[in-house]
């Protein structure tokens, strides 16, 4: 069996929306909301599959002063 190596979340260059809620105190579901949104800087397409990327998510958090 392989051992999975797990990299902190602070580490990572994607996360999964339940990890993205996790690290900014944000909910899942007003993450999905923002994901949804036309031209999203942080949204990532793994096929069907929406990943967020870290750097632009900490950005925007840091921006936007009304989510």
């Amino acid at each position: 069996m392989e051992n999975k190596v797990r990299v902190p979340i602070h580490l990572k260059l994607t996360l999964t929306i339940k990890e993205a809620a996790e690290y900014s105190n944000i909910g899942i579901n007003k993450i999905d909301t923002l994901l949804k949104q036309p031209n999203c800087p942080f949204v990532l397409f793994v096929g069907t599959r929406k990943l967020v990327k870290r750097r632009e998510f900490e950005e925007y958090i840091r921006r936007e002063l009304i989510i």
